[in-house]
């Protein structure tokens, strides 16, 4: 079969409803731009995955042929100056084919396509180049990252279409790939990936959550693991308070005596925050000790300080305006607020640590403390942070320890008046150091990378974003690692029970559970990939709502 115009609407409307996927990659971050050979390795694998399960989609050339490759500039990999026969998008789609065919010598691939005319012409060759010209077209045209990129699509392709089930002509190189070059190479069943993250989820629990104690002393008749298995309960649907939760865990769960909503809240409110972040702290080592034995995990890497904020509070703050504080936005809205520092990058996404934001508590301490939780469980290299921590005083902080940071800067007049320069000369990149001012005649010395925004929607200085790094511009890409926060928070607010309390140590722990069942999720979603695949990739195979309703069966419920 071919494919058709409604076949290639359902690949592209499944892409839009995957969980943890952008497509194209170069709109998820602005640090991915239409040039990048990194967007369009992970857009063709996206695409890939979907469009072979497709029944109507069963051979690899019409994929080829298919790709949308118009938003793609391929601009900065032209090596050539001037006019040329054939455009950049001709030639990739050709050599993704012979690079499919694993095909050493152009004559190969012209001769296969001489026989195929209309293959030709739905490559876009009215008339083929000679052997010289593809020659010197792969060799002198492409830059080494674009042929990098080309050679690692084709496996991508070859994978995704072999695990689909599609003839393909020649075996692709299974490698190991701690990367996110490559995504899934072998995609097991739905039905053994399930059964081997049971067992995984059963262990893991097993080792996780004993790191939790009420310290209730002896003799209680409702086993303290009672108040885990209910506060995962509550995690388990979207908005569900303690009362009503605890209520249900009656009837669902398989023990005997289960605690009441009142009684659940009275025991987590004994609980301090310092208590909480202990536990918390402990729970993930156990989780990292038990990842760290798979030779897909590594432990240094990069991590990412943020801040986020629960649901606008509506009620009466009074006496509690030092923890209901205002909006990151500011706007004239109150909300709790929580910083988290978690791995990104190419290491499993797990938060480290998680603490509340109070009034008062500067930037600095909020970063230095959660970088001490951090530094003790993993190797940190480099931070990456949101704007609103932009400070000198962070910065040198930073420096102080040694660690590398890339953190975007608000613009003030002098970027904005450098922005502007910049328009006017059409320079979409510029670097300048820049001494920042620490007081008593103390500077923090920075580079400041003015980067302008592929499409911005805006015709002034806004199109630039000004980032502030101390180990050169070249890890600037790492800031579109960032985007796994965002990302990861939607997942932590759908693992969270709801609750109107003010008490502000509830409302911390019930945020930093939600962390932690978010951590197993990915711990667990790594030890099945490497136990099934061998491998990691960052994209799941074993979803949110799969390791919640393990661990519902694992507390005892169902």
């Amino acid at each position: 079969m071919s494919s058709t115009e409604q076949s290639r609407r359902d690949v592209f409307r499944t892409i839009a409803q995957l969980q943890h996927v952008e497509w194209p990659a170069y709109g998820s971050t602005p640090l991915y731009d239409r040039s990048s050979v990194s967007a369009l390795q992970s857009d063709i694998r996206t695409v890939a995955r979907v469009w072979f399960d497709h029944d109507a989609h069963e051979s690899i050339a019409e994929f080829i042929c298919q790709y949308p490759l118009k938003y793609v500039d391929f601009g900065q990999h032209d090596e050539y100056f001037g006019s040329t026969r054939y455009q950049m998008s001709q030639l990739v789609r050709l050599f993704l084919l012979k690079e499919i065919h694993g095909w050493d010598h152009e004559t190969a691939l012209l001769t296969f396509l001489q026989q195929r005319p209309a293959l030709r012409r739905d490559l876009g060759f009215e008339r083929m180049p000679n052997q010289s010209t593809v020659w010197r077209s792969w060799h002198e045209r492409f830059s080494v990252d674009l042929r990098e990129a080309v050679q690692t699509a084709a496996r991508t392709i070859l994978i995704k279409a072999q695990n689909a089930g599609i003839a393909i002509p020649r075996e692709p190189e299974r490698k190991l790939s701690y990367r996110n070059d490559i995504e899934d190479d072998s995609v097991p069943d739905d039905q053994t990936v399930l059964e081997r993250a049971k067992t995984i989820t059963d262990h893991v629990s097993h080792i996780v959550f004993p790191a939790f104690s009420l310290d209730r002393g002896d003799g209680c008749e409702i086993h303290e693991n009672a108040y885990w298995d209910l506060q995962t309960y509550l995690g388990l649907r979207e908005r569900l308070a303690a009362n009503e939760g605890a209520r249900s865990f009656t009837y669902e769960s398989t023990r005997e005596r289960t605690p009441l909503g009142h009684a659940h809240r009275e025991q987590i409110r004994d609980l301090s925050v310092s208590e909480i972040r202990e536990m918390y702290r402990q729970a993930v080592n156990r989780l990292l000790s038990e990842v760290a034995e798979t030779e897909q995990f590594f432990r240094a890497g990069i991590v990412a300080i943020d801040i986020t904020e629960a649901d606008p509070f509506t009620g009466d703050r009074t006496g509690h305006e030092d923890e209901i504080i205002g909006t990151k936005e500011k706007t004239d809205e109150y909300a709790y607020q929580w910083a988290t520092v978690q791995l990104v990058g190419n290491a499993i996404p797990l938060v480290l640590d998680a603490r509340p934001v109070r009034k008062g508590k500067s930037r600095k301490e909020i970063v230095g403390d959660l970088l001490d939780s951090a530094e003790e469980l993993v190797h940190v290299d480099n931070v990456l942070m949101d704007r609103e921590f932009d400070s000198q005083h962070v910065l040198e902080m930073l420096s102080q320890r040694g660690l590398s940071y890339v953190v975007p800067k608000r613009m003030q007049t002098s970027e904005k008046a450098q922005a502007k320069r910049l328009l006017q000369r059409d320079q979409d990149r510029y670097e300048t150091d820049r001494k920042l001012h620490l007081g008593k005649n103390e500077w923090h010395e920075t580079t400041l990378v003015y980067r302008r925004k592929e499409d911005s929607e805006h015709d002034d200085h806004r199109q630039y974003s000004v980032f502030m790094t101390n180990c050169g511009s070249g890890h600037l890409t790492e800031y579109g690692y960032r985007w796994e926060i965002e990302s990861g928070y939607r997942s932590i607010k759908r693992f969270m029970a709801a609750t109107t309390s003010k008490d502000f140590g509830l409302r911390f722990f019930y945020f930093a559970f939600a962390c932690l069942l978010y951590s197993i999720w990915r711990a667990v979603d790594l030890l099945v990939q490497v136990a099934l695949t061998d491998d990691y990739q960052h994209s799941p195979i074993v979803t949110a709502d799969n390791t919640l309703t393990l661990l519902k069966k694992e507390t005892g419920i169902g």
